[in-house]
């Protein structure tokens, strides 16, 4: 049994943060543990309340996980705070796990779900030892301190994103204009692809990035190769998407099992 790890926020909508990570990671076999950093109040209209966990209680839970499972990958989500961030680095740095970054900073309703201050130690504590990070577009502008509009933008901030040490960066599309939602894949050697898919006209996208990070961290657990657990978790998370819960009255989650029900999903690969 290959064993993952989620470090996130609980959801108590259920359809982002550590419930979407150990739904997708349940859909794609692997056995998943968690590190609960918050606790929040939400629904698919948005967050009503954050109560973060302390720093200390965090670590425990993480080194209560790692003394007795074999993690083989593991995922970040929302983190919320600079001392829970350096916590979990300090705590990761000398472990032989593969790190996927999802970094969670607005809610879908807007609220903020990471303190200001934390993006600093993002940058200086957690990716340099990263093998993924997983940003959107406006959270890859956070990052960078630059505005992304174009494909030389996109490629620019990667650069810029891999200059702190992360192996590779998805460079997620979906807040640009376009027919086609377009994630570009950089790595360390210089070396990129692209994931195409047709873009959803839904509001049903809570938890998608989420999702995304976790089918990765999934792909990764079993032994899949970086590049083939990109691709694959944007194919599980397309159908997802496609073939949306209808549930809720606001963002509404996507749908974690849509892939049980032999859906069809195109994903164009452009090396």
């Amino acid at each position: 049994m290959n064993i993952v790890l989620t470090i996130a926020g609980s959801d108590s909508g259920g359809g982002a943060g550590i419930q979407a990570d150990l739904k997708t990671f349940q859909e794609l076999n692997v056995f998943g543990t968690s590190v609960i950093t918050a606790l929040t109040a939400q629904n698919t209209l948005g967050v009503e309340g954050i109560y973060p966990a302390t720093s200390e209680f965090v670590e425990q839970q993480l080194n209560t996980v790692l003394q007795d499972f074999e993690v083989k990958a593991l995922k970040t989500g929302m983190l919320f705070s600079a001392d829970i961030i350096k916590t979990i680095a300090k705590n990761l740095i000398d472990k032989n796990i593969q790190i996927v970054v999802d970094p969670v900073m607005i809610a879908k309703g807007g609220q903020a779900l990471l303190q200001e201050e934390a993006v600093q130690a993002m940058k200086n504590e957690l990716l340099p030892i990263a093998t993924v990070l997983t940003p959107n577009i406006p959270e890859a502008e956070t990052i960078t301190g630059m505005k992304i509009e174009t494909a030389d933008d996109i490629q620019q901030a990667a650069a810029k994103i891999l200059q702190l040490g992360v192996n590779c960066v998805v460079m997620k599309g979906g807040h640009l204009e376009g027919p086609s939602a377009v994630d570009t894949v950089f790595f360390q050697d210089g070396s990129f692809f692209q994931l195409k898919s047709k873009r959803i006209d839904t509001k049903h996208t809570h938890g998608t990035g989420c999702t995304f990070s976790a089918a990765i961290t999934a792909n990764l657990g079993k032994g899949l190769s970086l590049k083939e657990s990109v691709i694959e978790a944007k194919k599980f998370v397309q159908i997802a998407i496609e073939n949306p819960l209808n549930i809720g009255r606001g963002h509404g989650p996507t749908n974690h099992f849509a892939h049980r029900f032999g859906a069809n999903v195109e994903v164009e690969i452009v090396e």
